[in-house]
């Protein structure tokens, strides 16, 4: 029984740590790891052994389970750092479910072929296993293979618990955590630290202390509709890319003429994990002050309630609505948008599949809805926060089109070169994203009320092939705050010298709070420091 054991044991716990070379960035050499990182790869691995031993009676098929379950996340880490800089932490197990929910987002980065070929040879394995490899109950005997399980078991855990408290604390940095502790200790270090992390507190938003003060000032002066858009993927590519058609943004040059405030926004984000950056605008909360719940903070919203730029505004008299054009369930959003204030939240439902550019919902199509909002006057001044789709990845299933170079990419030729195929998708959807700057513009135009618009880029795109030709940008994206021309006029709006301020993503949503109740009202109870953003 022990020799039925020890050999699959040790030949896993070898082959693992050979696994580990696979990743990119690859983690420093085990001898250079410490013995609390290096204790608890091997207590992972015997307890995860053990427990697959416990349901398949197999070791030599539990040896094959486990290490085909690293390899899953072995590629799912590189594939995230190729495309986000950013490689597997322990927040990143809940996106299975997601992927099997929400495949397009995600399979296609993992790789549709190897995720088929994956599946279709796990299916041949297991089959194979159970043919070839007898049970341990069978031949040991049930109460000797019990005993036996239940010890590496016991020995992996014993060893976790030895080892875990002795690592070295995290530093928030995925790709140094990873490179200096490696898989295991890493995924551990990050688990152990979301479970004891505080939840911050409403007092930490500075909205919180916005909502007293509103309500007392609300009725002093007229409130101006405010629309806030969070572009997807919208960044300004023309100064990074000197191929980029200088013409390709009209409305978002012209808005950015006459913004009352205009810069960079250092977002926390870069290619996806939009909500981290959504977090930011709305709360007012810096990603550190969330520490490494910053990775997620919607799976901590969901379940506590939170002061937000949209609570705010509800407290001064607005309705509060938010439009997604795509599942509501996704991030959590159905959860998180009324504990953040929200009334109303208007998801793909609402849309039709006319409503579609590519793969989804067009642009202009939530344009649309937007000026239907607006027409719709109830006396009540309207916040509408508005989180578009159209431009999400993945680029690559879609196919460029070769009449709309001449307005994105005038000198490229055709067959365009593969650095240049997910690159000409993308600008042909960021042209759609400046017609409904320009659409949503015109609405708070012809709206009774005065009208401000705020609009910033969540991160910059997926364009790896782009980024490895031209360098990678630097992953900062534009953001506006314009308002009509009668707000301006009122004396409440503050136009500038329009010189270009940066501001990190948490003071956005506080600029745009000045601007709609004037600086007077928040001066004396926001203080918002910058915070400089890393770019890994």
């Amino acid at each position: 029984m022990i020799n039925a054991l020890v050999w699959p044991l040790l030949a896993g716990l070898l082959i693992s740590s050979m696994f580990e070379a696979l990743l990119s960035p690859r983690p420093r050499p085990f001898w250079q790891r410490g013995s609390a990182a290096n204790s608890v790869h091997i207590g992972s691995w015997l307890l995860i052994f053990g427990i697959l031993v416990l349901l398949l009676q197999r070791p030599w098929f539990a040896l094959m389970v486990f290490l085909s379950l690293q390899l899953v996340i072995v590629q799912s880490s590189n594939a995230k750092s190729h495309t986000l800089n950013e490689p597997f932490i322990c927040h990143d197990f809940e996106y299975f479910w997601d992927a099997i929910l929400h495949p397009r987002l995600y399979v296609p980065f993992f790789g549709v072929g190897l995720a088929i070929a994956a599946s279709s040879a796990a299916a041949v394995a297991i089959g194979a296993f159970f043919y070839w490899e007898g049970s341990l109950v069978t031949s040991a005997g049930a109460s000797r293979f019990l005993t036996h399980a239940v010890g590496v078991m016991a020995a992996g855990a014993l060893l976790l618990a030895f080892s875990i408290p002795r690592l070295p604390a995290i530093t928030l940095r995925p790709i140094d955590d990873m490179h200096h502790l490696g898989l295991f200790a890493s995924l551990w270090a990050y688990g152990v630290a979301l479970m004891r992390s505080p939840v911050p507190t409403p007092e930490q938003s500075p909205f919180h202390a916005l909502t007293a003060k509103v309500k007392a000032h609300k009725d002093e002066q007229p409130l101006p509709n405010v629309v806030l858009v969070q572009s997807e993927s919208f960044f300004d590519p023309r100064p990074w890319c000197n191929e980029v058609n200088p013409e390709l943004l009209p409305d978002f040059d012209a808005t950015r003429a006459s913004a009352i405030l205009h810069g960079a926004l250092n977002v926390p984000a870069w290619g996806a994990n939009t909500v981290r950056t959504e977090c930011a605008v709305l709360t007012g909360i810096a990603p550190t002050q969330w520490g490494v719940r910053q990775f997620n903070p919607y799976r901590t919203l969901a379940r506590h309630p939170m002061p937000s730029l949209a609570s705010a505004l509800k407290s001064a008299g607005y309705r509060t609505i938010c439009v997604h054009p795509y599942l509501a369930s996704f991030y959590f959003r159905h959860k998180v948008m009324p504990q953040l204030g929200f009334d109303h939240f208007i998801d793909i439902n609402a849309f039709q599949s006319s409503d579609k550019n590519g793969q989804y919902v067009s642009d202009q199509a939530v344009a649309r809805k937007i000026g239907r909002l607006l027409e719709d006057d109830d006396n009540r001044p309207l916040f509408v926060f508005v989180i578009t789709m159209e431009n999400h990845g993945p680029l690559h299933l879609e196919a460029p089109n070769q009449a709309t170079l001449d307005t994105t990419l005038p000198d490229a030729h055709w067959p365009l070169p593969d650095h240049l195929r997910d690159f000409a998708v993308y600008l042909q959807h960021l042209s759609e994203s400046d017609k409904m700057l320009a659409s949503v513009k015109n609405s708070l135009n012809t709206a009774k009320r005065p009208g401000l618009l705020g609009w910033y880029g969540d991160h910059v795109p997926i364009l790896p092939e782009a980024y490895a030709h031209f360098a990678p940008p630097d992953g900062r994206t534009p953001y506006m705050i314009w308002s009509t021309a009668n707000w301006v006029t009122a004396g409440v709006g503050a136009a500038s010298d329009n010189e270009p301020l940066e501001l990190a993503a948490h003071e956005l949503g506080i600029q745009l709070f000045k601007q709609a109740f004037g600086h007077d009202i928040s001066s004396d109870v926001i203080k918002v420091e910058p915070e400089p953003q890393e770019q890994e």
